[in-house]
C-alpha cells in the first residue's frame, strides 16, 4: 500500500491504528469491542498488497497514529476479523469508534468523489498542508464536504412531536431535521423546516449539541424548541405522519449513539 503525500514516515506500524472499510463495512478484530477492535496498520497492511491509498485520520490520537484505507473488494478475511455496519457502531453507543470511522468513511468518500477538478476537470493532489486536493492543472483547492444540518425536538408541555419518514424502519418515529441553505442561520432553517414539514411555528429555541454524521456528509446541530401555534400539516413528500406523543406512550424512537435519541433521553431526563 502506499502512504498518502500527506504521511510522510511511520516508524511503527504495529502502534498505528487502521480503519479499513470493506465495501461499505468496517473490519474490526474479531472478538474485541469499541476502539480496541481497530486492527493496527500493520495488520491491515497484511490484508492486501496493493497500491491503495492510506490516509491519515489522526495524529497522536490517544498517543497512536491512526489511519484509514478503503480495500478492494477481493480480499478475503480470516476468523480474526469481522464486519460492522457503521450505523450498527452508532447503535451500541461505542462514541469515540464512531466518531473515528465516521471521520474514516468521509475522508475515504471524499476522495473517491474528487479525484478530478471541478473547474477545468483537471486530476487532483493531494494539497502539501491542509486535507484538501488541489488541481495539477488550475490549482483549485478543494476541501471535504460538510452539510450543516439542524435537528429539533419540539416539545409542548410534556408532549413531544415525533414524525415519520418514508425511508424510515417500519414503526419507528423520529425528531424533525433538515439541511441548512445557503445564506440561513441555523436558527433561520430551524423555523423554516417545522413549518415546512409539519406546518408549525415555534418558539424558546435552545440549542443541545452536535454530531458528525457520516451518511454521507452531514453535520447535526441540535436543538429543543417550544411549540407555538399552529395544527400539524405534514409536507407530503417529506413526512408520512407526525404526531405529538406523551412520555410514557413513545412510538419505536431511533437506536442510541445518535442525536435524536439524544435529544429525547435528555428532554425525557429534563422532565421526570
Amino acid at each position: 500500500m502506499v502512504l498518502e503525500n500527506l504521511v510522510t514516515d511511520v516508524p511503527d506500524l504495529h502502534n498505528a491504528r487502521c480503519i479499513a472499510f470493506l465495501r461499505k463495512q468496517i473490519v474490526l478484530l474479531a472478538n474485541q469491542q469499541g476502539v480496541d477492535a481497530v486492527p493496527s496498520l500493520a495488520q491491515i497492511c497484511q490484508l492486501e498488497d496493493s497500491n491503495h491509498t492510506i490516509h491519515l485520520l489522526e495524529d497522536n490520537l490517544k498517543g497512536e497514529r491512526w489511519f484509514t484505507v478503503q480495500l478492494s473488494n477481493q480480499v478475503t478475511l480470516s476468523k480474526h476479523y469481522c464486519l460492522q455496519d457503521l450505523r450498527m457502531v452508532a447503535a451500541l453507543g461505542d462514541a469515540d469508534l464512531f466518531m473515528a470511522a465516521g471521520k474514516a468513511r468521509q475522508i475515504l468518500e471524499w476522495n473517491r468523489n474528487h479525484q478530478f477538478c471541478g473547474r477545468c476537470g483537471g486530476p487532483t493532489k493531494p494539497h502539501t498542508q491542509d486535507r484538501a486536493k488541489e488541481c495539477s492543472n488550475c490549482s483549485f483547492v478543494t476541501y471535504p464536504r460538510i452539510s450543516p444540518c439542524i435537528i429539533a425536538l419540539i416539545y409542548r408541555g410534556s408532549e413531544i412531536l415525533l414524525a415519520r419518514s418514508p425511508h424510515f424502519p417500519a414503526g419507528m418515529f423520529s425528531t424533525l431535521a433538515g439541511f441548512v441553505e445557503v445564506g440561513e442561520t441555523l436558527e433561520m432553517t430551524l423555523h423554516r423546516e417545522i413549518k415546512e414539514e409539519v406546518g408549525l411555528n415555534v418558539t424558546n429555541i435552545e440549542y443541545f449539541g452536535s454530531q458528525p454524521w457520516p451518511f454521507p456528509h452531514s453535520l447535526m446541530v441540535g436543538f429543543f424548541a417550544e411549540y407555538a401555534s399552529g395544527e400539524i400539516v405534514t409536507q407530503d413528500d417529506e413526512i408520512e405522519e407526525a404526531y405529538w406523543w406523551s412520555l410514557d406512550n413513545l412510538p419505536i424512537i431511533p437506536p442510541r449513539g445518535s442525536i435524536s435519541r439524544h435529544l429525547i433521553d435528555a428532554f425525557i431526563a429534563k422532565k421526570s
